[in-house]
């Protein structure tokens, strides 16, 4: 049976406990809210880059679509977490990106992928994937840029070494997101030639028509990247705000128990003082 000290102790290490649940909740809360709104902000230049390339488009003619030939290597980007406590963040974002790998007929031996955050690359490991290499998360907002600029240097490496196709994988609000990053289909751009300019003016631009194409499509690529790094971050958090909101429940409820079980014991230490005081008067009584 637990003494009473015993208890004192395992109540003050589940008050730790829930300080640390509480500290850690509050800072997924507050980083998840900031990774939305740079979200948010990054539709104002989505649009820019959207609006380049209307202008670089126009007059082109979109073919149709030919039958495509399964790639002989495959390259994949997977956005994962350096840091754990998110549930199946990572296991279910790597289950996913394998299963739509293999969906290509590719062997693995044919496979590239770069993995950013520490957890992916150790799920991959355990599946017995190889990672060609793995970059380090993004610790705010701010680091978002240099890390998109390290994978598009990696993706000019894979062109070089004749891998064409690019798989882009990352979590949105917790759900594995596919996105297919390379080659770029221009006829995906389409619609934008359909849109009326915003304005009465038509824009010209003096620049090299496939040079300004080369640029604007560069950009696209910068964007999708940007968003799929700041969509992984948020659903990180989110999902560790989800973990530490169970973890509270828990924590709370594991007090109540505690709590419950120290004062019954210290009730039973004060009715077994007072009956030891009770019996002792007896006894002095009975003599006297």
């Amino acid at each position: 049976m637990e003494t009473e000290e015993t208890l004192r102790r395992r109540i003050d290490t589940v008050a730790d406990l829930g300080a640390i649940v509480r500290t850690m909740k509050a800072l997924s809360a507050v980083s998840g809210r900031h990774y939305e709104r740079v979200l948010k902000s990054l539709d104002d230049y989505t649009r820019t880059v959207d609006m380049g390339l209307q202008v670089a488009l126009r007059g082109r003619v979109f073919h149709r679509p030919v039958r495509k030939q399964p790639p002989m290597r495959l390259g994949a980007v997977v956005f994962g977490s350096d840091v754990g406590l998110c549930s199946r963040f990572n296991e279910d974002l790597v289950t996913h990106a394998v299963d739509k790998m293999n969906g290509f007929r590719v062997p693995p031996a044919a496979r590239s992928v770069l993995a950013v955050g520490a957890r992916i690359d150790a799920r991959f490991g355990e599946l017995g994937h190889p990672v060609e290499e793995t970059f380090v998360t993004p610790g705010s907002p701010t680091g978002i840029t240099a890390t998109v600029r390290q994978i598009l240097a990696k993706l000019d490496d894979w062109q070089d070494q004749t891998i064409r196709h690019v798989l882009l994988f990352y979590s949105q609000s917790g759900v594995p997101r596919l996105l297919h990053l390379l080659p770029v289909d221009l006829r995906q751009f389409h619609r934008l030639t359909r849109e009326p300019w915003p304005s009465h003016v038509l824009p010209g631009h003096t620049l090299d028509a496939e040079r300004l194409l080369a640029a604007l499509i560069r950009q696209h690529l910068f964007v999708g990247l940007f968003r799929a790094c700041a969509e992984s971050l948020a659903s990180e958090h989110q999902m560790r705000l989800r973990a530490m909101q169970a973890a509270e429940r828990n924590i709370q409820d594991r007090m109540e128990e505690l709590v419950f079980a120290f004062r019954n014991h210290r009730q039973d230490a004060i009715d077994a003082e007072l009956l030891d005081i009770g019996a002792g008067f007896e006894a002095v009584a009975g003599v006297s």
